[in-house]
């Protein structure tokens, strides 16, 4: 018989022995309802068999194996590495693990692509919530303006020691960069300046209304556009810089497959759904990329023409459009969440709703009369206890449950408000840069549902040591299996698609990473260096990482 063998080892290193693992904790049963199909092709034997390896198969019944085989898109087997090689053919690629780690390919649950995905027009920093001063902001636009030419956008990020400053607005924007729109953007999406010129490209006068869910400031005294601009008010200035983007998504979908990451949901912040369509179709990315609506606003409303039908995915496209999504506050960050107590050293201020509770009342009823998956940014106390109320005063737990209604971050999750979290059936959408204060183990210990999206921050293997070492209560942290299955199936739980993907079993689609190092027994400082060395999605190898 004769069979391709593809030793890793030879161009990897010596892999990591097998050992067995603990079970991982039983999670919420999944409600079947996929949003993604694959159909099965005729057994003929597998094209590939992965064999004396340490795979993680997120599946509570049966968490280890030392071999799985694929057939065409699917799994077709798993089990011990003698079982899997009598299936071989004449055909099969036999992948030797050398006791290298396998998980499911990472289902990244909350992502903006395009954030942050500039041209050479624009400076990004390292995350940092004072961010650059002020004259480093005006030294980096400056270097930008003297190789733009007239009219080309300039961008670039800048934290709350910036956007609070009221000297740095239109006047001193204009005097640095009078011939070019820009854009400074607050890095955790919640806030900006712009130009004069930026202000001009879009048609906004100075007597322009507030957007609904969004708002601009004034000059003193006046109505005069000060430049700054808060939450739905950005949609329009982020959809103006998208027009870069299909360069940078494809690169940024590469750098996704070198993590391991074979799914990802776009909260389509930074477009509107005609465009959106067109992005994504010239794109063609090489991962599962889920777009989700996000509707911007103007102050008649919300924009829902663009985006009341999902589109129907092109034939063989990974592109696939669902869900809808609204920002019901902003972060504590700015402090424009909504809490029960004020701000510390702000008297009186608690935040605030970007909709009124009558709006938000009627998105909860759009969900209700739907198949249309609504997804809610809501981080403060006082707006989670709001949307709980709403949804109960709307419908019983069992009309919501089916409808899988996430909670964007759940900072503002309670012990007193997560038994209606649970009893509702929310899906709670971690993002661990975020959430560190969240009390993750009590969560899944309820059947709360977790999904992991960095938000912005590619690395998952990152994103697993803050969710598994970094939480302000010690006893909230993950373990490295329920952080792993977080990320995996609870990605795919969050999107209706765990019949079809997030665990290796059979008959699910064969998307998978083989990895660098051990993410179950590796150090904890070590997991942020943790790398894809193979990648497979629908069955195929799609990323190697260099000999």
């Amino acid at each position: 018989m004769r069979m391709f063998l593809l030793n890793l080892a030879a161009w990897l290193g010596a892999g990591l022995a097998h050992a067995q693992a603990p079970a991982v904790p039983s999670a919420r049963p999944a409600v079947r309802h996929p949003v993604l199909t694959a159909r099965p092709r005729p057994t003929r034997g597998p094209d590939l068999i992965l064999l004396n390896g340490k795979i993680f198969t997120a599946d509570t019944a049966r968490p280890y194996v030392a071999a799985l085989a694929i057939t065409g898109n699917k799994i077709l087997a798993t089990g011990s590495t003698r079982a899997m090689q009598k299936l071989a053919a004449a055909h099969t690629q036999i992948l030797d693990l050398r006791g290298k780690t396998v998980v499911p390919g990472f289902n990244d649950a909350h992502d903006h692509l395009g954030w942050l995905l500039r041209s050479k027009n624009a400076f990004v920093t390292e995350f940092s919530v004072p961010g650059l001063p002020k004259h480093a902001v005006r030294d980096s636009l400056a270097r930008l303006v003297r190789n733009a030419a007239p009219g080309q956008w300039l961008s670039g990020t800048i934290g709350l020691t910036v956007f609070r400053d009221r000297t740095v607005r239109r006047p001193f924007l204009d005097s640095i960069a009078p011939n070019n729109p820009v854009v400074l953007e607050v890095q955790w999406g919640h806030g900006m300046v712009v130009n004069s010129q930026a202000l001009r490209a879009l048609g906004l006068a100075d007597t322009a209304p507030d957007p609904l869910g969004g708002w601009y400031e004034r000059e003193p005294g006046t109505r005069r556009l000060s430049g700054a601009m808060d939450e739905y008010a950005q949609f329009p200035f982020w959809q103006a810089l998208a027009r870069v983007l299909v360069a940078g998504l494809r690169a940024h979908a590469q750098e996704e497959l070198s993590f391991g990451i074979t799914t990802v949901q776009n909260l389509n912040s930074t477009l509107p759904g005609n465009a959106a369509r067109q992005y994504f179709a010239e794109a063609a990315l090489p991962v599962r990329t889920r777009v989700i609506a996000m509707p911007g606003t103007t102050d008649q409303g919300r924009r829902l023409r663009e985006w009341t039908q999902p589109a129907a995915a092109a034939a063989g496209s990974l592109t696939y459009f669902s869900g809808i999504k609204y920002v019901v506050d902003g972060t504590s960050l700015e402090q424009d969440a909504l809490r029960t107590t004020p701000y510390p050293g702000r008297p009186g201020w608690y935040g605030r709703l970007n909709f009124p509770p009558d709006t938000l009342r009627r998105i909860l009823q759009e969900a209700l009369a739907s198949d249309r998956q609504l997804l809610l940014h809501v981080t403060g106390d006082s707006a989670t206890a709001l949307v709980l109320h709403l949804m109960k005063d709307l419908a019983p737990a069992e009309v919501w449950r089916p409808r899988r209604v996430r909670i964007e971050h759940g900072t503002g999750i309670r012990a007193a408000t997560a038994r209606d979290v649970q009893a509702l059936g929310l899906v709670v959408v971690h993002t661990p840069q975020y959430g560190l204060q969240s009390p993750l183990r009590t969560w899944l210990t309820m059947g709360i549902p977790l999904a992991l999206g960095p938000d912005g921050d590619i690395n998952p293997f990152l994103a697993i040591l803050r969710a598994t070492t970094q939480q302000a209560a010690p006893s909230e942290n993950l373990s490295r299996e329920q952080a792993v299955r977080a990320y995996t199936w609870g990605g795919a739980y969050a999107e209706f698609a765990e019949a079809t993907k997030g665990t290796l079993q059979p008959g699910r689609l064969a998307d998978l990473a083989v990895l660098s190092q051990d993410v179950f027994s590796v150090p904890a400082p070590q997991l942020p260096a943790i790398r894809s060395v193979l990648t497979v999605l629908n069955g195929k190898i799609v990323y190697r990482a260099p000999k």
